[in-house]
């Protein structure tokens, strides 16, 4: 990701779009994993939903959009309510995050891969939006798995 890009609007509408869905699937894969494993907090706070805004912490978009580099609203669970114990409760929800990264920095990779046999000419625009899109999820899922907190892989 070239920072000289930073300054092309288009970028950065896509950039946006990228976030908008990476960051509140990672968040509701959290939340889904926790609910299955008999944690019902995150439907009692309204995190078990596709809706973005329920999962964008308003400071974390704000330093995204100014600084590169934000964050999402954290998903609440209690580790009590968790099927197997805690510890490997907490793993499991701590994991699912990442992991839906990669499966979407995976169906970017299909649909990269796609666009290339079905066009004669795939479209530049589509292409670097794609790209940009397997990037961001795959430097999503490595960063969450750093073992430090409040990372995920301090879960894992």
């Amino acid at each position: 990701m070239p920072f000289a890009r930073l300054t092309d609007p288009g970028y950065l509408l896509a950039l946006a779009v990228i976030f908008l869905f990476a960051l509140p699937l990672h968040e509701l894969a959290h939340a889904w994993v926790a609910e299955r494993l008999g944690d019902s907090t995150p439907r009692r706070y309204g995190r078990v939903t596709l809706n973005p805004m329920a999962h964008l912490d308003p400071i974390g978009a704000l330093m995204l959009v100014l600084a590169g580099f934000g964050w999402a609203r954290p998903v609440p669970v209690n580790p009590l309510y968790l099927r197997y114990g805690p510890r490997v409760g907490m793993a499991l929800v701590g994991g699912a995050g990442p992991l839906m990264n990669l499966l979407l920095a995976g169906l970017g990779i299909i649909a990269y891969r796609t666009a290339l046999e079905v066009w004669t000419v795939p479209s530049g625009i589509v292409l670097q939006f794609l790209g940009a899109w397997i990037f961001i999820n795959i430097g999503l899922a490595v960063f969450n798995m750093i073992p430090l907190p409040p990372l995920d892989g301090y879960r894992v």
